[in-house]
Order: structure tokens, then C-alpha cells, then sequence
């Protein structure tokens, strides 16, 4: 039962994990490219793919179920604070 727990927990890690990665590196991208918005967004969206694929292939070859979560939701929360960090300079430039 103990086992099952695992597979189920980096099954989470890997699918919600790695979305959320994916995307919060997509966004902090986009925001600091030097590109027309547009441009920026389907320039920024292209790497996600890999970073999602790489976060799942991470999710099943980290040592525990503990190691994969670490592996993914430091990141996550590394590039959450930069979104937050980079979010009012975008609106300030905007305006």
C-alpha cells in the first residue's frame, strides 16, 4: 500500500509538478525577453515543452517520492517569486 502511495505521489509531482513549472518558466521567459510581447509569448512557450517533459522524466528517477517533490516545487517556487519580482516592472511599463 505504502508503494502505491509513492508511484501515486510522483504521478502528482510529475503531472501537477510539472505543469506548474513548465508554465511559471514559460511566464518569467516571456517577461524577460526582449522581444515584442507577442514574439515573447510563443518564443517563451517552446522551451515549456521540454521543461515539462523533464520534470516528469525527473519526478520517476529522483531516489524518493520526497527528492522528486523537492526537485520540482523548488524550482516552482524559485520561479514564483521571480514572476512576482518581474510583475510590477512589466505593469509599471506598460502604463
Amino acid at each position: 500500500m505504502l508503494a502505491k502511495l509513492g508511484v501515486a505521489s510522483r504521478w502528482a509531482a510529475a503531472i501537477g509538478g510539472g505543469y506548474a513549472l513548465a508554465a511559471l518558466s514559460s511566464v518569467v521567459l516571456a517577461l524577460t525577453l526582449t522581444l515584442p510581447r507577442e514574439e515573447a509569448v510563443m518564443a517563451a512557450s517552446m522551451p515549456a515543452f521540454l521543461i515539462f517533459a523533464a520534470a516528469v522524466v525527473w519526478a520517476f528517477c529522483a531516489r524518493t517520492a520526497w527528492l522528486a517533490w523537492a526537485g520540482i516545487g523548488g524550482p516552482v517556487l524559485i520561479l514564483a517569486a521571480a514572476v512576482w519580482w518581474l510583475k510590477p516592472v512589466v505593469i509599471a511599463a506598460a502604463v
